[in-house]
């Protein structure tokens, strides 16, 4: 095992072939369940048998190492299960749980060990839905091998990274752009009724389609100084080209923002996504309804500014993804808090890892290990009237997240 908790030796690659059953227990992200459909292709394609079930915290994926199986299990993401627990061993248990490195890219170089290929838009996909544009870092490879060849895989062009042909479609419902628009069709409609169509094909204007995105969204009045940047992302996207079909989506940064909102709201449908399922138009009705959800929450949340810390309290809606688009286009502190019902989630615009923040927050909190942490951020589970901790309060949520920021 690597010091970062990668997966990429000859002994976990023999792990692996040895086991006749393999259990993947993995993190409820775009990226990390990614990384777990790259991982059972390659199963698939071995003719080995393996299950995926997802945990949304920490406690739960524990939980599920501690179940006994005859075979191997994969943990991706942190956990609390130890080599030394009963009926676990090295040989059994392959684990990749850094969080400041995507998953996706930890199982790409566990399966070169395996002498396999992975995906490379599932791959590319899993990066982006992590937070790392294309090509950047170590996806330098992945991306030029999407572009090779003379039948690329994707190719850069204008316009915005939607999943979708529809425009209105697109831009209402992703969960990758926040503007006065963003979850209203109609709304969306009546902007892009003033866009001409391309003069072949009858296809839109995305040049001019993207230009006028980047001015509302720029130019919202709610919209914070780094709105610029985070629009940027949004823009001239890889459209995928080259995928035989196979891919139902129009570009990768929309197939990354499918990831991200199946991860979110419906997982288990983000998992058959990544496995290469027939499952796009059920992937896309989820898509729809968790940016749907967000945005309505984003239009009626409360918020309040403290020194580091940008706090928004929802009545309901899927919390990380009302965090990743508060912190991309709102929040004018390096830290978001959203606050719902039964969940809270924190997202940070820097590089730090929240891991330390989250868990003595938990513990304040006394919810032991009821939430996650990935890259830039995660999310806490909070108690209900049932549980035999104290209802956390926003004040006491937002207090021990400042103490420990």
């Amino acid at each position: 095992m690597t010091p970062d908790g990668t997966v990429s030796t000859a002994t976990d690659a023999d792990v692996l072939r040895s086991g006749e059953f393999v259990r993947i227990v993995t993190r409820a992200d775009g990226d990390a369940i990614a990384a777990a459909g790259l991982l059972a292709r390659a199963l698939a394609r071995d003719g080995t048998p393996f299950q995926i079930t997802t945990g949304a915290t920490i406690g739960d994926r524990t939980a599920r190492l501690q179940e006994e199986i005859e075979g191997v299990t994969v943990a991706i993401g942190p956990h609390d299960h130890s080599e030394t627990d009963p009926g676990t061993t090295a040989e059994t248990h392959l684990s990749i749980a850094a969080t400041d490195r995507p998953a996706t890219l930890a199982v790409a170089d566990h399966l070169k060990t395996l002498e396999a290929t992975g995906d490379p838009l599932l791959t590319l996909a899993g990066t982006v839905a992590a937070g790392i544009d294309p090509g950047a870092g170590e996806t330098e490879w992945l991306l030029e091998r999407a572009l090779a060849g003379d039948d690329p895989l994707i190719e850069r062009r204008p316009g915005v990274g939607v999943p979708t042909t529809d425009m209105v479609d697109g831009l209402a419902h992703t969960g990758a752009c926040l503007a006065p628009w963003s979850g209203d069709e109609d709304a969306v409609a009546a902007l892009l009724e003033a866009v001409p169509a391309a003069p072949t094909d009858g296809d839109v204007d995305h040049r001019t389609i993207g230009s006028l995105v980047a001015l509302e969204a720029v130019g919202d009045p709610a919209a914070s100084e780094h709105a610029a940047t985070a629009i940027g992302r949004f823009l001239h996207p890889y459209a995928i080209t080259g995928a035989d079909g196979s891919v139902p989506f129009v570009t990768l940064e929309g197939y990354a923002d499918v990831l991200r909102a199946t991860a979110d709201c419906e997982p288990g449908t983000g998992v058959a996504l990544a496995m290469g399922h027939d499952v796009s138009t059920s992937a896309l009705d989820a898509w729809r309804a968790c940016g749907r959800r967000a945005h309505t929450a984003i239009e009626g949340a409360s918020t309040g500014r403290y020194d580091g810390l940008f706090a928004v309290g929802i009545d309901d809606g899927p919390v990380r993804t009302v965090a990743r688009l508060v912190s991309a286009y709102r929040s004018p502190e390096p830290t978001t808090l959203v606050i719902g019902n039964d969940e809270a989630a924190i997202r940070t615009r820097g590089d730090r890892s929240l891991g330390s923040t989250l868990e003595a927050v938990a513990r304040d909190l006394g919810i032991e290990t009821a939430y996650d942490v990935g890259r830039r951020g995660g999310h806490i589970r909070l108690p209900g009237p049932d549980d035999e901790v104290d209802t956390c309060s926003d004040e006491r949520i937002i207090t021990s997240v400042r103490d420990h920021l």
